[in-house]
């Protein structure tokens, strides 16, 4: 054993989450004790023979060891202490010929006393491992159990130094071929000392996680054998082989760097103290976790823990798993913890495990998805939870929903995108457009039509040959606005000065974001004397909008495509006092602001006093705003009131988005009663006979809850 070490299991930090006792007295006072002998040797005669393992149990340890170390191997164990790990190898013919040094008299003496007469073959010597007596590879296998833990407690150039000669005595006495074990707790900087002295020097690393004993009061973290295997080193190469097996039964995943392992390392010691924490208390704010694939890394399941403390806990209402259909993911009730919150509060369980699924992945039904979780999210169960409890996996309508990955694209501008489409309720179905910037937020969306059967042809009443998998629909309902911002930013045009409808009047609106198109497209379809111009920065969201939404231009609606902040400046120059109503439906793509939209510039005193000046005097501004940071969304507010007199304001309900209508002079303010009754008028216009009308759709509701501001 080296300066550094003791009896087989050295912890190197403090705190590692095993319960206090007796014993505890008998660790160190700081960690650099953990280098002195005389500390060691007086720890081994205070503890008499009793075996000290802190970690790594041979049952745990033994179907690694098993995979490294054969019968006739000649083992040397650097820092034996007094651990039975050695003993306990000999005894079940794993190996006999075994070597073990410590740098205590008193635990050598007292381990030969225990194993000279039962296992003749093994030997404890009196040695330190950063000095060892042994011939050049004269070993197959060096077994170190805690000891590179003990020494490497920090970063000074002296424990360092220690470290490195370790490492050459090691390397020194295994034979090419053979293996240097070391059980530790991978702390990162222990690790990556390791991987990096090894992988330097020509050897292949991999890293084991060993299996736990299932005892949630045992060690909290877990524990790894870092298996480096001696090869020559070849002159001028850089290839360096490094590998995890998170599993026993796993197949080893290459990484790419030692930064990559060391992290990977740490996902499963996070991963570990999250499951230790939630088997022991209920967790007072949801958490949230990927499970990735092995092979690729990507993310397979995003998994949300809600617990419900105003459930009253029975044997059978303790546990469940939600798995959320494909495509709901963005649904308040699924995407946002209210909503989250309400889903498990409604269900009737104390902890409910949400499971989102991922578009870039397939998935078989719902039992593969069961099979593929179940030992997984039990390691999620909250504290309390009986043997062998069955745990119900609930969803709705009882399937995993369709997903459909219609096209996906980079756009220089808004990076990666996908159009899919998605069952919904009532078997409906819609298309979708989403940033992989922002995965859990729908950028645009349409309902789909469903395919009408072709002219002539009867239904026929019974038709004996089984149905197969319907066909999704492909054709965009115009009709129907999805997003409730947009009906609201619609209703908005109730505003506009004339007492007469607005469908058949002639007016000029200018849209700030093209997106899907859905937004200007219902405004050309029912405001049929409508002239559109929309503005969008990015060339490939109109093609977006044109191939898969169903958007198209004409002598009503034309695209500008240019940034907003430039267009409407231009306007304001050359064409003042021009729209009857401007709207912006524009997206930050600055993640770190609190405000999502529109982009902060959109909301400046200069550039709010340009669109007023492109504005009608009785016309109207209409703003979408998702701002989180409530002092941001205040001054925001602020600014509006200084260039718009008067301002409107409507919460989108389970949302953070805020519809504010802004007009240039308060002489044209209206009641919430009278905005009802323009509301009903501009919704009996917009119905007309032989045009699609979505009947959920009520202009008056929009407006009901408008606040002036």
């Amino acid at each position: 054993m080296t300066s550094g070490v003791g009896g087989g299991g050295g912890a190197a930090a403090e705190g590692r989450g095993f319960e206090a006792g007796p014993a505890m007295e008998l660790l160190p006072r700081g960690p650099a004790e953990f280098g002195s002998a005389r500390y060691w040797d007086r720890f081994f005669r205070q503890r008499g023979r009793r075996p000290f393992e802190w970690y790594g149990a041979f049952p745990e340890l033994c179907p690694v060891l098993r995979k490294y170390v054969r019968p006739r191997d000649k083992v040397l164990v650097v820092g034996c202490g007094n651990s039975e790990l050695s003993e306990q190898m000999y005894d079940t013919g794993m190996c006999e010929d075994i070597v073990n040094i410590d740098i205590s008299d008193a635990v050598i003496r007292q381990m030969q006393e225990r194993s000279a007469s039962k296992r003749p073959k093994m030997s404890y010597v009196l040695m330190d491992v950063l000095q060892m007596d042994f011939p050049d590879a004269h070993f197959q296998v060096v077994l170190d159990k805690g000891t590179l833990d003990a020494i490497l407690t920090d970063d000074e150039e002296a424990t360092l130094s220690k470290v490195d000669r370790m490492f050459a005595e090691v390397s020194r006495v295994l034979q090419v071929g053979g293996r240097y074990l070391c059980v530790s707790l991978a702390q990162a900087h222990v690790l990556k000392k390791a991987v990096e002295y090894f992988s330097q020097e020509g050897w292949v690393v991999r890293v084991h996680e060993v299996a736990g004993s299932g005892d949630k009061q045992q060690f909290v973290l877990p524990v790894f054998v870092y298996v480096m295997t001696k090869f020559r080193k070849i002159p001028g190469s850089a290839q360096q082989i490094l590998e995890i097996c998170p599993e026993e039964q796993d197949k080893p995943m290459r990484m790419e760097s030692a930064e990559r392992l060391v992290e990977a390392v740490r996902d499963r010691q996070h991963y570990a103290l999250l499951c230790s924490q939630l088997s022991k208390t209920p967790c007072g704010e949801q958490l949230s976790l990927d499970l990735c694939e092995k092979v690729s890394g990507r993310p397979r399941y995003t998994l949300h823990v809600v617990d419900s403390p105003s459930v009253k806990p029975s044997r059978d209402n303790r546990f469940a798993i939600f798995i959320i259909p494909q495509g709901r993911e963005t649904e308040w009730l699924f995407g946002t913890e209210d909503g989250r919150r309400q889903l498990a509060t409604s269900a009737g369980f104390g902890r409910l495990v949400t499971v989102a699924l991922h578009r870039e992945q397939r998935y078989e039904g719902m039992a593969s998805i069961q099979a593929e979780l179940s030992g997984k999210v039990m390691e999620l169960a909250p504290p309390g939870l009986p043997a062998r409890q069955q745990v119900p996996f609930l969803s709705v309508g009882g399937d995993i929903g369709v997903r459909t990955v219609r096209h996906c694209d980079t756009s220089p501008l808004s990076g990666e995108y996908v159009v899919e489409d998605v069952k919904g309720d009532d078997a409906c179905y819609f298309r979708r457009l989403v940033f992989l910037s922002n995965r859990n937020v729908v950028q645009s969306e349409a309902r789909l039509l469903a395919p009408a059967p072709p002219p002539g042809q009867k239904k026929r009443r019974k038709d004996k040959r089984k149905a197969g998998p319907a066909e999704p629909p492909t054709a965009i309902d115009k009709s129907y606005l999805c997003c409730e911002h947009h009906k609201a930013m619609v209703a908005g045009l109730c505003l506009l000065g004339s007492p007469d409808p607005v469908p058949g009047s002639p007016i000029a609106v200018l849209v700030v974001g093209l997106g899907g198109g859905s937004l200007p497209l219902f405004i050309h379809d029912y405001f049929s004397q409508a002239h559109v111009a929309v503005v969008e920065i990015d060339p490939c969201m109109l093609e977006v909008a044109t191939c898969w939404f169903g958007f198209s231009q004409g002598d009503r609606m034309q695209v500008h495509v240019a940034d907003g902040l430039d267009y409407v400046a231009k306007l304001a120059a050359e064409a003042p006092a021009r729209y009857d109503a401007v709207m912006f439906d524009v997206d930050s793509k600055d993640l770190t602001v609190g405000m999502s939209c529109p982009p902060p510039a959109f909301v400046e005193k200069p550039f709010l006093q340009k669109v007023k000046t492109i504005l009608k005097p009785e016309g109207v501004f209409v703003l979408n705003l998702v701002c989180r940071d409530a002092r941001l969304k205040e001054s925001v507010l602020a600014v509006l009131r200084e260039v718009f007199p008067l301002l409107y304001a409507r919460r989108i309900d389970g949302e953070v988005n805020e519809i504010l209508f802004c007009q240039p002079s308060p002489a044209g303010r209206r009641d919430p009663t009278e905005l009802g009754a323009r509301a009903r008028v501009l919704e009996g216009a917009l119905q007309q006979p032989g045009r699609p009308w979505d009947s959920s759709y009520v202009l008056a509701d929009m407006l009901q809850a408008v606040t002036i501001i």
